[in-house]
């Protein structure tokens, strides 16, 4: 039987570095003293990262940060029919921007690479032909025919599909004879015996009698490359996983996994179970829906602390939810034991305004308020390019003014240059006829407020606009002073809506909002 074996299995080279784990530690909710908490995030890049994916990575990461741990990147890409052209660099680029970067990962490198699955194949080898050795897998030469046959008449009779354990006890002479046809069978893990209870850190303590239910799973293709229940056991064991955190799918599968470790002799990491993230409606979120991958948050100039925020605020894992919440704050609160077994919805109709919060935060801090300034004058250029009459609006000064005064009453930086905002950066077309639709006294009303900006030195303020523009209707008889607040919005802007005229003008500047009037007694 061991020569059958050695024919069996793909030759296997030692790999020194990997050999033993990477900082095992005694399982724990929390931190031993001098104990290492390493926790991974192991998606398949079969798509781009996802809210979904950015939940399940965030409480991972701010889970390590907690008790100064390592959050660790790893992906599983052994199924190579459904790769995603990339969607391995995406996954990683957008934790980046979300602001929470592995500390070991497939870019960054690290003690327990390499962190791609495809790269690790002698492991899972190596661990197969431990198993095969002790009995606890054996070779399996079903054809995928006859499986298909298989879940199709279970499916018939209203059954589980399930395998049938058809090779489990062919005899070395009938193995020898099958080798000779197919020399590289896919490899099954006998599932025998009670299946150990486990105290999972959200749902306490579950055990699955998975033999009772399943047949025995294929570990090991015959491509070489390993299913999810070997290749994760592996690799949680020897990049010295303390703790698995991941979605609540795969806890009716932890008690294969924890027969594996126990056939393997090795010492299992503690498992939290995260709940799903659903919609509002209770509904899955679908990759299909294309809204709520990451990448079209960020192009839409969502915050990544706002993401974060959200997605922390509609679950549980916090003694309370509120608003606002930055990474530091997640950290310093987050509670693994606070976490809940209830699905979590969320909201997104609610993104915008958690964004406006945090852009607040932003424009208050004068270091991030300078990088916001440097972001608009972007974006105006790449909006409005050639229409810009006037590029002083690109002035430092005159953008910081601009995102000071309308803080609070936009949710995304890029509302500045919607069409509302126009006005800020470009002249509109407004001329006499227009005004004369709002009043007839187009010229006295313009004069009156020519002469609040005739003032040496003046400097603008919305209070002592709103008290001198009161007076500018008082001594024009038949003229109201909402005429006359609608006669400037549409002077100044070209529009009917919008801000208050007095913040309008302040914005503007004495400059601009003279040249704008004097436009309109000339034209």
């Amino acid at each position: 039987m061991a020569l059958l074996l050695k024919r069996l299995l793909w030759p296997v080279r030692p790999l020194a570095p990997l050999g033993r784990p990477a900082g095992r530690r005694a399982a724990s909710v929390g931190a031993d003293a001098g104990a290492a908490v390493r926790v991974r995030f192991a998606p398949s890049p079969t798509g781009f990262l996802h809210l979904g994916g950015l939940r399940t990575a965030l409480y991972n990461y701010i889970f390590a940060k907690k008790h100064q741990g390592s959050f660790i990147l790893r992906l599983e890409d052994t199924d190579q029919t459904r790769l995603v052209p990339g969607a391995a660099e995406n996954i990683e680029a957008m934790l980046e921007w979300a602001g929470i970067p592995p500390d070991e990962s497939p870019r960054r490198g690290g003690p327990a690479g390499p962190y791609q699955q495809s790269q690790r194949l002698e492991l899972y080898a190596q661990a197969t032909k431990a198993l095969l050795e002790s009995g606890a897998a054996y070779p399996c030469f079903c054809s995928p025919q006859r499986l298909e046959l298989l879940k199709k008449e279970a499916l018939r009779n209203r059954q589980t599909p399930r395998y049938d354990n058809r090779c489990r006890n062919l005899t070395q002479k009938q193995v020898a004879q099958k080798l000779a046809k197919d020399p590289k069978p896919a490899i099954r893990f006998r599932l025998e015996g009670e299946a150990p209870a486990f105290q999972d850190l959200v749902y306490g303590w579950n055990r699955h009698e998975v033999a009772s239910v399943e047949g025995d799973p294929v570990i090991l293709k015959s491509d070489g490359f390993p299913t999810y229940h070997l290749a994760c056991v592996v690799d949680d064991h020897h990049m010295g996983i303390s703790h698995v955190l991941r979605g609540s799918e795969w806890l009716v599968s932890t008690s294969k996994h924890l027969l594996l470790y126990q056939a393997l002799g090795w010492q299992p990491p503690r498992f939290a179970h995260l709940p799903l993230l659903l919609n509002k409606d209770g509904s899955k979120l679908s990759k299909r829906q294309g809204d709520i991958f990451l990448e079209q948050f960020a192009a839409a100039d969502f915050l990544p602390d706002a993401l974060l925020d959200i997605i922390t605020n509609c679950g549980s894992g916090f003694a309370e939810n509120q608003m606002g919440r930055t990474l530091p704050e997640l950290i310093t609160q987050f509670d693994l034991t606070r976490i809940t077994c209830h699905s979590a919805l969320l909201d997104l109709d609610k993104l915008p305004e958690f964004n406006r919060l945090h852009l607040c935060r932003l424009v208050s801090n004068k270091t991030q308020r300078r990088q916001l300034v440097g972001k608009l004058q972007a974006l105006v250029e790449e909006t409005f390019g050639s229409q810009l009459q006037d590029r002083d609006v690109l002035d430092p000064a005159y953008v910081e003014r601009i995102i000071l005064l309308r803080q609070g009453h936009i949710c995304r930086l890029q509302d500045l240059v919607s069409p509302a905002h126009s006005y800020l950066w470009t002249r509109p077309a407004v001329g006499r006829v227009q005004l004369g639709t709002i009043s007839e006294k187009v010229d006295a009303i313009a004069k009156r407020v020519l002469g609040i900006l005739e003032a040496p030195s003046i400097s603008l303020t919305q209070d002592m606009l709103n008290r001198e523009l009161k007076k500018v209707s008082e001594g024009l008889e038949g003229t109201r002073h909402s005429t006359v607040m609608q006669f400037l919005r549409v002077a100044l802007s070209g529009q009917l809506q919008g801000p208050p005229v007095a913040e309008m003008m302040v914005s503007l500047g004495v400059k601009e909002v003279r040249e704008r009037i004097q436009k309109v007694l000339s034209s």
